[in-house]
């Protein structure tokens, strides 16, 4: 294999980084260990680049240990409120934890050297062992066929005395042709035609073997060919399926201590602007029109990373996009100046302003979803002397509604109004806008803010690599609005509250159930409380709303572990028990009607007295409905007979 930088074949290797708790009862996490390292490079390499990752401001940490003996140990300590889930994005977004190499696969086939690609390597080397696995399959059958012939040429050669029949004889072509003629009365019995060779080898059967020769043991042995002579046959008529078995048995045999050490894993690529830590603060000059992180004397705008890009509105309508630098001039008069995201449809802008033109004022709600860095844009119409009345940012597409003040010289009858925004729809940034008003206007008051327009944001997770997404990449978790939360509920019997964003990380193989978060909704929890060695069920509503903290509602007793858990309206439980004589039986319970609601911290009530209990599963109402119809159709069958 040859290997080349400007590859088409494009790989990523991963370090393996998992979360540790500070402590056994911690619940925030607060240290990251590193358990392996990319190929072509070592810890050394591997703890420099994350220290300059810190040193620039992309990650926050507090210290790297290197305890790495005979495995690889990297200890990274996160700095007090650092999320685990952005930094180990960081840490693969930043540092040496992920690189990529690019291999060029050169093969020689039929003297000619190809490229090819791991499908095509892996296809052709598949076809190539399937072909040599027919070919032995063919020669086995062979052997076996030569098999089954001799065998049963000896059996009729004993069993019908033909050796006798050579006593007399008196050349070896004269022996030949007497068992040949023997032979004749059983030939069709046979599945190929006797040749000369078939005549030698019966010859050579010493005496020993004629005198002891057991019919019954003969066919035995026959039978034995014929069954493993079927077997070859099915292989050879369904050989990709007897392909697939040779390679699992090459597996069992030789897979102990070879383990796979890599993962088959979709990537997850990583932005860094999304996960950069916001490690410098923005600021703006408005009268003299300069945003940067340099500015510190002047007004605070918000903490930001240095890879972020920043967009600024100014009164005269004009707005702009540029990265975020140590002081750039963007225009004087800045009437709003934030961290811009891109693709972000949610953020939208309610504006009014004045048409320098015609004197109009209009209205509009736009969004800026893409667009080029550092060119001027125009929210007016670009007329002169035109200018921004009302402005303000609306970050999860809210709407308002806005009292209208106009000047006390103009003729209208009603100087006074109010205005809503939700009349408005989201369009582009270039729309004209509808009238507000064609006379002046002095001063627009936010008078309330109104629901998001565009309705909440469509989430899904990602159940291969536990993200969460707005890509429709893998199982839709619902519609999110401000405030909104996740529910996780852990297999160790624990539940979590989590926020909407993006850079949440979840270990699905850790979590009994995840979803979107409903305060009417009850969870119903079979458990094993280890103390009574006794199985329990409760239900209970989520009383807590702090997000990013864990609480055990299953008892912390030795052995004490969740069996089940559910959020149905009705749950239906079905389970196996044991009765005294050993016999086995299936009990079915409505846990509406068997437990009441009660707090997340009761232990709940006793399932029963029953004796060796398991199999818990979840019912279906329509499985129960089905169950009692068909129990009604047994009844009435069993009437007519």
């Amino acid at each position: 294999m040859l290997l080349s930088a400007d590859s088409w074949l494009h790989l990523k290797l991963n370090s393996v980084l998992t979360v540790l708790h500070s402590s056994p009862k911690s619940i925030f996490k607060s240290t990251l260990s590193i358990k392996s390292v990319p190929y072509n490079t070592t810890t050394g390499s591997l703890i420099d680049t994350i220290l300059k990752a810190n040193d620039s401001g992309k990650i926050k940490i507090k210290k790297v240990e290197d305890n790495t003996a005979s495995e690889v140990e990297i200890m990274v300590h996160l700095k007090q409120g650092v999320s685990p889930d952005v930094a180990i994005d960081a840490l693969y977004a930043f540092t040496n934890c992920e690189v990529s190499i690019s291999p060029n696969c050169c093969v020689i086939i039929d003297e000619t050297p190809m490229f090819l690609s791991v499908d095509e390597l892996l296809k052709m080397s598949t076809e190539n062992t399937v072909e040599l696995l027919r070919k032995e399959l063919e020669i086995q059958q062979k052997v076996l066929e030569e098999k089954w012939h001799f065998s049963s040429l000896e059996r009729i050669f004993i069993e019908n005395r033909i050796y006798r029949d050579i006593e007399e004889c008196e050349t070896w072509k004269a022996v030949l042709t007497t068992i040949d003629k023997g032979l004749d009365p059983f030939k069709s019995q046979l599945k190929r035609e006797v040749v000369e060779d078939d005549l030698v080898r019966l010859t050579e059967i010493k005496i020993k073997r004629i005198s002891k020769f057991d019919s019954l043991k003969a066919d035995e042995i026959i039978a034995k060919i014929e069954a493993n002579l079927d077997e070859v046959k099915n292989n050879l008529s369904h050989l990709t399926e007897y392909a697939i078995r040779y390679f699992e048995q090459i597996l069992k045999n030789h897979g102990e201590s070879r383990e796979r050490r890599t993962v088959i894993s979709q990537f997850d690529t990583i932005k860094a602007r999304r996960v950069a830590a916001a490690n410098v603060k923005l600021y703006m000059n408005q009268e003299e029109g300069f945003v940067g992180t340099s500015l510190r004397k002047d007004e605070y705008v918000c903490d930001c990373s240095d890879l972020d890009n920043v967009i600024v509105f100014r009164k005269d309508g004009k707005f702009v996009i540029t990265p975020v630098g140590d002081k750039m001039f963007v225009g004087k008069d800045i009437i709003h100046a934030a961290v811009w995201k891109k693709n972000d449809k949610h953020m939208v802008y309610n504006t009014i302003y004045c048409d320098g033109g015609s004197g109009i004022c209009y209205g509009k709600r736009f969004s800026v979803t893409s667009i080029v860095r550092e060119r001027e844009y125009d929210v007016t119409q670009g007329n002169e002397k035109s200018e921004i009345i009302y402005f303000t940012a609306n970050p999860n597409s809210e709407s308002e509604m806005v009292t209208v003040n106009l000047h006390s010289s103009v003729k209208a009858r009603k100087k006074i109004f109010d205005f809503d925004f939700s009349e408005l729809a989201i369009k582009g940034r270039a729309v004209k806008g509808n009238i507000i008003s064609k006379y002046r206007i002095r001063k627009v008051v936010q008078k309330e803010v109104g629901d998001s327009t565009l309705g909440g944001r469509d989430i899904w997770l990602d159940e291969n690599i536990g993200r969460l997404n707005t890509d429709k990449q893998g199982r839709y978790l619902g519609s999110f609005n401000t405030g909104e939360t996740i529910l996780v509920i852990y297999e160790d019997g624990s539940y979590e509250l989590t926020d909407f964003e993006l850079t949440n990380r979840y270990k699905l193989n850790e979590i009994d159930m995840i979803e979107k978060f409903n305060t009417e909704n009850i969870i119903t929890a079979v458990h094993f409380e280890g103390g009574s060695r006794n199985y329990y069920v409760k239900r209970f509503q989520v009383e807590t709303t702090t997000t990013g903290r864990r609480f055990s509602f299953v008892s912390e007793n030795r052995g004490s572990k969740l069996v089940l858990v559910s959020t149905d309206e009705k749950p239906l439980l079905e389970f196996s028990y044991r009765t005294k004589r050993g016999d086995k039986k299936s009990k079915k319970e409505n846990l509406v009607e068997f437990v009441e609601m009660k707090g997340w911290k009761a232990m709940g009530n006793k399932l029963g007295n029953y004796l060796r209990m398991s199999g818990f599963k979840w019912l279906e109402e329509n499985d129960e409905k089905s169950e009692i119809l068909e129990e009604r159709d047994n009844t009435e069958l069993t009437l007519f007979n």
